[in-house]
């Protein structure tokens, strides 16, 4: 097996085979380039997005992310429910890397979830039977089997382990087991845990998470399902292209950042100022036909009064490299603002007001910084709401 390690933003040269080279270059998780003087030396670079481990063929890539592991899953966990989180949820080694990390963080938490035994719940039960339980459900029994008596169609409510709950967990414990470089501690352990669960359903190639709704009974759930949430998530086979699959743990930067961003501001923002604030979508041309959907739009009583954009880093695509200031300056223009809000992960990008000339529109730049413990970290989101209020259209 061919190990690549690359840090984020940063390139590589290594020498490998074409078909390995060809592989690399056909995934979204790195751009791959031969060199012209040496077609075995090809030149890897992050796709800019994705940081962690993926294998993809013969070939295992490593990308190593800038932020402190513990920040990283701070703000991913954050985005999933911001109002369950505790400094204690995101303690993790200093000196693990993020698939180690994350797997001993999900084994830690997952033991103190099952350490009085596996949730149990109701599930409602349709089936056939000789023997009657429950209730008769008499228009499927007229239906199926024509005014014969048995079989019977039945319904009723069992009390098991087969719940969602338990079902998110498993999906979230076999997916970190299959992780490439999982330590052997704690793959040991993962099998100890779905061990632990057998009865659960396991869910389908594909299949999407149940849905759960946090309440008193699987309070001891919590954490551990943001955290199986937060690995279902990253070892979605999301970042392959065509038929090439890759197996791996990667975390979308971007999109990260970007969702934990819009969920703390908008808390911020109604909670400070009241309104409303949530993404939404307006146009661009009078005929309606160029829809536009900024990250985040506050209103107060029903209009638009701020417009937010989350990017992890300046974007520069060929030939336009301040995409990003006329982006928002669409949003302004469409929501009639007199100013546009943009936030980078600091490092990445400099804070900066500009002014449009002959329109007077500015569009200031924001700069988070993500390295900050996270209390502090949420009072610079929390000044950030505060100073969108202040040069709002409502000032």
């Amino acid at each position: 097996m061919k190990r690549v390690e690359i840090a984020e933003n940063r390139q590589v040269e290594v020498r490998l085979t074409p078909e390995q080279g060809h592989a690399l270059a056909a995934s979204d998780i790195v751009t791959a380039v031969p060199s012209p003087h040496d077609p075995q030396l090809w030149k890897i670079k992050p796709s800019g997005r994705v940081v962690g481990v993926a294998r993809v063929g013969d070939v295992e890539i490593w990308i190593t992310p800038k932020l402190p592991i513990a920040r990283l899953l701070f703000l991913a966990v954050y985005a999933k429910q911001p109002s369950g989180w505790r400094d204690d949820d995101v303690e993790l080694g200093i000196a693990e890397g993020l698939v180690p990390a994350v797997a001993r963080s999900l084994c830690h938490q997952a033991e103190h979830a099952l350490r009085q035994g596996p949730l149990h719940g109701y599930r409602t039960v349709e089936e056939s039977s000789s023997v009657l339980r429950g209730r008769l459900r008499e228009a499927d029994q007229l239906r199926k089997h024509h005014g014969r008596a048995i079989p019977m169609e039945m319904r009723y409510d069992e009390f098991t382990i087969d719940v969602p709950e338990n079902q998110i967990l498993l999906a979230a414990i076999i997916r970190m087991a299959g992780v490439p470089r999982v330590r052997d501690e704690y793959r040991r352990q993962l099998v100890a845990l779905r061990g632990t669960l057998a009865g659960v359903t396991i869910p389908e190639r594909g299949a999407s998470l149940p849905s759960w709704h946090p309440n008193r009974l699987n309070q001891g759930y919590h954490t551990v399902l943001r955290l199986a949430e937060v690995v279902w998530q990253a070892t979605s086979p999301e970042h392959t292209r065509g038929a090439l699959l890759a197996h791996g743990f990667l975390f979308n930067l971007w999109k990260i950042f970007e969702d934990f961003l819009i969920v703390v501001l908008s808390e911020e923002l109604q909670a400070r100022h009241g309104g409303r604030a949530r993404g939404c979508s307006c146009r661009l041309d009078e005929a309606g036909a160029v829809e536009m959907k900024p990250d985040l739009v506050w209103q107060v009583n029903g209009q638009p009064v701020a417009v937010v954009d989350a990017k992890y880093k300046q974007e520069k695509p060929s030939g336009y490299p301040f995409a990003d200031l006329y982006q928002v300056l669409a949003y302004c223009t469409a929501l009639r603002l007199p100013r546009g809000h943009l936030v980078y992960a600091r490092g990445n990008a400099d804070p900066a007001r500009h002014v449009v000339r002959y329109s007077g529109i500015e569009i200031v730049c924001h700069a988070l910084d993500l390295e900050l413990p996270p209390a502090k970290l949420l009072a610079q989101v929390g000044d950030i709401a505060d100073e969108l209020m202040a040069t709002s259209s409502t000032a």
